[in-house]
């Protein structure tokens, strides 16, 4: 391997972890945000066609150089967390809470819900909850919801919670503040799914796991930074001995 080649794969390497840092560092950064679901990057080795530049310098890529191919969302659940708040609800199972969002019907774990000021069932945002006839009002003091979704206000039933399931969670995209936006995939009742009151489900981001593998990639990405300054030092002293010679 030249030196301009082993430069190119230390840099791509420098590159990589950083992309991981960051994905890290923000998964992190929402350990504390009810429903969130981490993410992890995923790479793939590229096929000859997708190498980066003309056939002058795509050799520097080598054969099989890994490059990020976007981060997957881990849908697992996380931890539930009794609050006392019977406007917070929580998913014991698989499927999510159906937000009614600008953009249409978006999804959500975290049932940190509220009354907004139309007087119906909302997320901290003020977006409505979906039940299964649409927008749910809660026009009375005493409300409760049922492990079915039935929401009850002051013993009387105003509407069912819509929570669904999707065929590919893997489609869904991230649109800020725990919402997903569907990304072609299905929807249908889900099933087997219980809905507790009273109870937040955490983010499903393992601290201690996270910290441990930032330390790691911090370390490698320094290693890379040395070899890229050692890389440089020594392309300078043969640029500088080719001078000598001539």
């Amino acid at each position: 391997m030249s030196l301009t080649q082993a430069m190119y794969a230390a840099s791509a390497g420098a590159f990589n972890n950083q992309r991981r840092l960051d994905v890290l560092a923000n998964n992190l950064a929402n350990i504390n945000t009810p429903g969130f679901k981490q993410d992890r990057l995923i790479f793939r080795v590229p096929v000859e066609s997708e190498k980066e530049g003309d056939s002058q310098t795509s050799y520097l890529q080598g054969s099989a150089s890994p490059i990020p191919s976007g981060a997957r969302t881990d849908f697992s659940q996380g931890v539930l967390r009794h609050t006392g708040n019977p406007l917070d609800l929580a998913l014991d199972g698989t499927g999510f809470f159906c937000i009614q969002a600008p953009g249409g019907t978006h999804y959500t774990r975290n049932g940190r819900f509220t009354v907004n000021e139309d007087g119906v069932l909302a997320t901290m945002g003020g977006h409505p909850v979906l039940g299964k006839g649409g927008e749910i009002r809660i026009d009375g003091s005493d409300v409760s919801v049922d492990g079915e979704g039935k929401v009850s206000v002051d013993g009387s039933e105003v509407g069912i919670l819509k929570v669904v399931s999707v065929s590919q969670p893997e489609s869904l995209k991230k649109a800020g503040n725990t919402l997903f936006a569907s990304g072609g995939s299905d929807e249908k009742e889900a099933e087997g799914v219980k809905i507790r009151e009273g109870y937040l489900e955490t983010s499903n981001v393992n601290s201690i796991k996270v910290m441990t593998e930032m330390i790691d990639i911090s370390r490698s990405y320094e290693s890379y930074q040395k070899t890229i300054q050692f890389l440089n030092e020594a392309t300078k002293k043969s640029i500088s001995e080719v001078g000598r010679l001539a």
